[in-house]
């Protein structure tokens, strides 16, 4: 296969890359060193690499990275900084809703992603936002509260 250039705008970087037709956007982001976005079943199951492109939430493993070429990608990692977290990444701190972590980035992908959309989600409409993302760790219920109270603030004048 012969390898074609796309670019990629992430996180407010541009990248212009080679990549084989068949590679997916996974594939190139972790390639570039984007180690937020995490590589779990590699078939749209488990949500741990979640990122949106375009202002919609993807699973990477799922989009060929030729369909992101020119795209706006943005991961967990770009919603904030150490210095200024996004509220999202605050809450799930704050609340315990990290474990070891591996699908924390995707979750807060899937939890922006409903609160861009919802932003005061019951509890019900928070469980059906996530049900994509796989946690082993905190049973769940640490990540509702979190994101309820990411909601709380970002309604109260927090950043979304």
């Amino acid at each position: 296969m012969k390898p074609q250039m796309i670019t990629l705008h992430i996180n407010g970087r541009t990248h212009y890359v080679a990549l084989n037709p068949n590679q997916t956007l996974l594939v190139a982001l972790r390639d570039l060193g984007y180690t937020d976005v995490k590589c779990g079943c590699e078939k749209g199951d488990c949500g741990a690499c979640a990122v949106f492109l375009n202002g919609v939430a993807v699973n990477s493993c799922l989009v060929l990275a030729g369909q992101a070429d020119e795209g706006e990608i943005l991961t967990a990692a770009g919603l904030g900084t150490s210095e200024h977290p996004h509220p999202l990444q605050t809450a799930f701190s704050d609340a315990g809703a990290i474990q070891c972590g591996y699908c924390t980035p995707g979750m807060i992908v899937s939890a922006k992603a409903l609160l861009d959309h919802k932003p005061h989600p019951t509890d019900t409409e928070i469980r059906d936002a996530i049900s994509g993302n796989l946690c082993r760790c905190t049973g769940y219920a640490q990540i509702i509260q979190a994101v309820q109270s990411a909601a709380e603030k970002m309604d109260a004048g927090g950043e979304g």
